[in-house]
């Protein structure tokens, strides 16, 4: 592409810039090839300018940055932003594919997956060629994408590259998670968004943002940006989903002048859940709106999953006006999500769970489930991650020693924080609840032995539960990602309980077999 066509979309004044071929762009200057595009970005621990030279000797032929031009013998484009302007240069390379898809962001500290997963079932079971990026996968046509080993949304230039790759499929609708990240970091920038919807905004990432507030204003960049693009050819009006009982919805109304549509457990909203009950195999309940009402039963566990249903039915039936009866049959075509509620069955007489949640919201709601599920004992396995929000070690201990009939602390990507100094934080708490160790709670630095543990103190009707890790595939211990995954976990510990074949226990730093 040339250099000029590109700079066309930035906010920046780039005129006078010799008109070069440019054969890629990226942000890694170890990924730098001859006649790439560089765009410096300063991150939180790393600053992309101080790799300017390194990716001139590499081959750049342009540079973008925010500081003073360094005069490298290459053309250098100053901008305000610089994430932002990788998040308009990816969008040009691919084309600006967004413009050509009704796209739907969701957001939110809880449920955002499961959110994704409903509007993608509902806009497949309507009839429409739709696509999804989540933090578990991309979904492009019939083929699935694994989208990162961690929980985040994926770079600006993969999710425009997915994009690009929906429109040449021949797709016209793409579902995609935004996390908070994902927002303050623009990798969803340029995506055009025709429909926000929030799922709820509660304690997470306050080591990153700093405080709630600045954490929340993450989060409301979704709905103030539905203002910033023009409308698009396929017509579909912009729509603010937002969550009726969710404290932010005032706020998040606020961000926006599109039209606003509201979702309710407590009877609140224009779409609202009545005679809602939690079964074995899941949860029924009825959806009223403006001139419907639907019986519902989902497959999956958890009474709060009845407000993702609702967030979904309302972003597809009033933010796009699709039949009730499709998005009820697209609600019921869920049986699961990755790592949310799934059951681990080896034949133990005993259910066991691997969920998530990973903050003291999603943990509470996770334990509430459980606690309905079985007349027996609720068993928590969890930790909580190194460099990141602090606050949620005691919180979450309080919730499992509160909701919990016993809980096993353990590790969950220390990072290069002491996992020891972790622990002992989230023993701390759960001392101050009355906890004791070795009674009613216990502290195992390794998580396959946490696991273990939890399966042994099982009896007929009880229930574990292992929280914080869901679907991921690693674990970080210093700076390296071990192979990891709880599903994987939890088997081989039923398999070794019950004299079954099955899958070895991954094995982390923290192993001692």
């Amino acid at each position: 592409m040339r250099l000029a066509q590109l700079l066309e979309s930035l906010d920046a004044e780039s005129g006078g810039q010799p008109d070069l071929e440019v054969t890629g762009l990226t942000a890694d200057s170890r990924q730098v090839q001859p006649g790439s595009l560089f765009v410096a970005i300063r991150g939180t621990r790393i600053d992309g300018h101080q790799f300017l030279a390194e990716a001139v000797k590499r081959g750049a032929v342009a540079l973008v940055g925010e500081e003073a031009d360094p005069a490298l013998g290459v053309p250098y484009i100053r901008v305000s932003d610089s994430r932002r302007s990788l998040a308009l240069l990816a969008a040009a390379w691919n084309g600006f594919p967004a413009r050509k898809l009704v796209m739907i962001g969701v957001t939110g500290t809880d449920g955002k997956t499961t959110t994704v997963n409903f509007i993608y079932r509902i806009l497949r079971q309507a009839g429409l060629a739709a696509g999804m990026i989540s933090t578990v996968n991309a979904m492009i046509g019939e083929r699935a994408q694994a989208t990162g080993l961690h929980v985040t949304t994926p770079s600006a230039l993969e999710v425009q590259g997915y994009l690009r790759e929906m429109v040449e499929a021949g797709l016209t609708h793409c579902v995609l998670e935004a996390t908070s990240h994902g927002l303050a970091q623009q990798r969803v920038g340029a995506c055009e968004f025709d429909i926000a919807v929030v799922t709820n905004i509660t304690h997470e990432h306050l080591d990153y943002h700093g405080s709630f507030e600045a954490y929340r204003a993450s989060k409301g960049l979704l709905f103030a940006d539905l203002d910033r693009s023009p409308p698009k050819q396929h017509g579909v009006g912009k729509v603010a989903v937002l969550n009726a009982d969710d404290p932010s919805c005032e706020y998040l109304s606020g961000l926006s002048k599109a039209r606003k549509v509201k979702y309710s457990m407590a009877g609140g909203g224009d779409v609202r859940a009545a005679q809602v009950r939690e079964e074995g195999d899941g949860v029924r309940f009825v959806i009223h709106g403006p001139g419907y009402r639907r019986r519902i039963r989902l497959h999956l566990m958890g009474a709060y999953n009845v407000a993702n249903a609702l967030a979904a039915f309302s972003a597809t039936v009033e933010g796009l006006g699709l039949d009730p009866d499709a998005a009820a049959r697209g609600l019921e075509d869920l049986e699961s999500v990755p790592g949310r509620m799934e059951r681990i069955d080896m034949g133990q007489p005993f259910l066991a769970i691997v969920d998530f949640a990973h903050t003291p919201n999603a943990l509470r709601r996770a334990l509430m489930a459980a606690r309905r599920m079985v007349d027996g004992r609720v068993i928590a396995v969890f930790g909580s991650a190194g460099l990141r929000d602090r606050a949620k070690r005691g919180l979450m201990a309080r919730v499992s020693a509160e909701m919990a009939d016993l809980t096993v602390l353990t590790a969950e990507d220390p990072r290069t924080e002491s996992l020891q100094g972790i622990l002992e934080e989230m023993a701390q708490a759960a001392r101050q609840m009355g906890g004791r160790e070795g009674v009613d709670y216990w502290v195992v630095p390794d998580r396959g032995e946490a696991i273990r543990l939890a399966v042994r103190m099982a009896q007929a009707g009880d229930l574990v539960i292992a929280c914080g890790k869901g679907h991921e595939q690693s674990m970080c211990f210093g700076e390296v990602e071990y192979p990891w995954d709880d599903r994987v976990a939890m088997r081989a510990a039923l398999a070794e309980l019950l004299g079954l074949e099955g899958p070895a226990m991954p094995r982390l730093p923290t192993s001692s077999r």
